[in-house]
């Protein structure tokens, strides 16, 4: 059976107030046992002290620090555009979890981690990526309005893995596969644990959605005895 019917993936966009809307819903609607969230400790720790790193500080923790202000530099301009700061469908789930008294899982792979692999982009995926995060600091609507973005993120991602393919493989494809695990790992536990058919709900970006859910219908799922069957002294 498909590890995907104990799991609903709710695809968002980090910067949507309609999307933290939706997680809300979501979540006291499903009245799940858990609910996981794309992130990992530092990010979630980061977040709840709503600190924000300085272009000085960034520079003084060399590529990987400067690759890490230009990302968040990103989503702080969407999220003025659109309303909303980064993050807070993720601080809609965390609230909603404790609403319910549920527990909340982080299960995203470590920003240390991802960090180290884009340092070691091929130079041409480097160059390209320098050349377009300028446009960081160029009005937004020049590049189209949200509800664009909402409808044309399969565009998107798949221009993105055209011009990126190794920046794909580790942003997207691998970070999939990290969440994916995770979630079975949450499904097992809970089943271990002696909930026979549980529920969990995971928020995450929109375009892991697809790969995290392909992923979880692909696995095979574990069959767990009670300890009372299938032990005979």
């Amino acid at each position: 059976m498909s590890y995907l019917r104990y799991v609903k993936v709710i695809g968002t966009m980090h910067v949507s107030p309609k999307s933290r809307e939706e997680v809300i819903r979501t979540i006291l609607e499903e009245r799940p046992h858990a609910v996981a969230i794309e992130l990992d400790r530092a990010r979630f720790l980061a977040m709840n002290a709503n600190r924000k790193m300085a272009l000085e500080e960034a520079l003084r923790l060399g590529k990987r620090g400067l690759i890490n202000y230009v990302l968040a530099k990103v989503e702080e301009k969407l999220g003025k555009e659109f309303g909303m700061k980064p993050g807070e469908e993720m601080r809609a789930a965390i609230s909603a979890a404790q609403t319910l008294g549920v527990p909340l899982y982080l299960i995203d792979e470590d920003i240390n981690l991802i960090l180290a692999k884009i340092a070691a982009a091929p130079p041409r995926e480097k160059f390209l990526m320098a050349l377009e995060s300028l446009g960081v600091f160029l009005p937004l609507g020049a590049y189209g309005s949200p509800s664009d973005v909402m409808g044309d993120y399969k565009v998107m991602m798949m221009q993105f893995k055209r011009r990126y393919p190794y920046l794909y493989r580790v942003l997207v494809e691998e970070r999939n596969e990290v969440m994916a695990r995770n979630l079975i790992s949450i499904v097992d536990s809970l089943k271990a644990r002696g909930v026979k058919r549980p529920k969990v709900v995971a928020v995450v970006g929109l375009g892991h959605k697809p790969g995290i859910e392909h992923l979880l219908n692909s696995a095979k799922e574990k069959v767990f005895i009670p300890p009372s069957w299938g032990h005979y002294r």
